[in-house]
């Protein structure tokens, strides 16, 4: 199941709720003029929050059509400062040289949180004998060069094959998983990644693989794998202290799991001057807390909502 299929079961009463909450944020009636669309693309990993948001919008404005497609972070970053779509979901902040060429385009970038996730280092239900891998020993299966055998992981773990599966470079759950696990790209101490393995942009598709393979290895969104948890083992993640934490929203809100990350939305001051584009990022905002854990991710702490608030007041001025 998708997860944006938590969004069907909403109970009764709480879209008036969500459109309440918009009112008492300061945003009570629509801004957007009939006949108007709205594009956002960019992280599978935001996508589900981005439709629910979408699903949501259409009642409160029905005159606009508000799309969601799923390019990556990186892809929609790139889309963002082409001035092809007016909002970009990233599972990463933006990096200095993608935010450099929104400004070379003369697009300034602004940034507003909208939830917190964890990674989720995944197996196949049969694959029963893996329970907790260290940051090394992650390093050890994507760095260049990596293992091939479980046993090469650890000499404890039996001789069966490793398959890997993983994003496509494009994506912000790729980005974050080399960064944290290997290295920031380029700088000293870093590891290069491997490209010998499996990889796609949808994260359904990639539940698909890992779940079929005995032996399989990969990392996903932790809302795709509370979906798919019958489908799916979620090998638990040890930090620098040696602590075996397991990937929930209990551990990702304390920030005791070691691969935890926030979730973005990212527009240009170019789109914020368009009414409806300010409109549904300040609904965006006022329903995120609740919307957010609906599609199996976790709301921000309520200050980081406040400052997002705060930014987008001041962009769309």
């Amino acid at each position: 199941m998708h997860p944006t299929a938590a969004v069907a079961k909403r109970r009764p009463g709480a879209t008036l709720a969500l459109v309440a909450t918009v009112a008492l944020a300061g945003c009570g009636g629509s801004a957007a003029s009939a006949g108007t669309s709205i594009a956002l693309d960019g992280s599978s990993t935001v996508a589900p929050f981005s439709e629910a948001v979408a699903e949501e919008y259409r009642m409160e404005a029905p005159g606009t059509a508000v799309s969601v497609g799923t390019s990556g972070t990186g892809g929609g970053f790139e889309k963002l400062c082409r001035g092809e779509i007016d909002v970009a979901g990233a599972s990463r902040p933006i990096a200095e040289e993608e935010r450099d060429a929104c400004e070379a385009a003369g697009l300034g970038v602004v940034e507003l949180a909208v939830g917190l996730d964890g990674l989720a280092v995944v197996t196949s239900t049969d694959t029963a004998f893996v329970d907790c891998l260290t940051l090394d020993q992650l390093a050890s299966i994507f760095q260049e060069g990596g293992a091939t055998r479980w046993d090469q992981v650890d000499s404890d773990l039996p001789a069966e094959p490793l398959a890997v599966f993983a994003p496509g470079t494009d994506s912000g759950t790729y980005d974050f998983f080399v960064e944290e696990v290997l290295g920031t790209p380029g700088e000293a101490g870093s590891l290069a990644a491997r490209t010998d393995h499996t990889a796609s942009e949808d994260d359904n598709t990639l539940v698909q693989g890992l779940a079929g393979e005995f032996g399989s290895w990969g990392f996903i969104g932790l809302a795709y794998l509370r979906e798919n948890a019958e489908r799916l083992r979620a090998i638990e993640v040890a930090g620098a202290d040696g602590v075996c934490v397991p990937p929930t929203p209990e551990t990702v809100a304390d920030d005791s799991y070691p691969l935890s990350r926030p979730l973005f939305l990212y527009a240009t001051d170019a789109a914020l001057a368009r009414p409806e584009v300010a409109d549904l990022l300040h609904f965006a905002l006022a329903v995120a807390p609740e919307l957010i854990g609906e599609v199996g991710y976790i709301p921000a702490p309520p200050e980081r909502y406040g400052a997002s608030r705060a930014t987008l007041e001041e962009a769309a001025a």
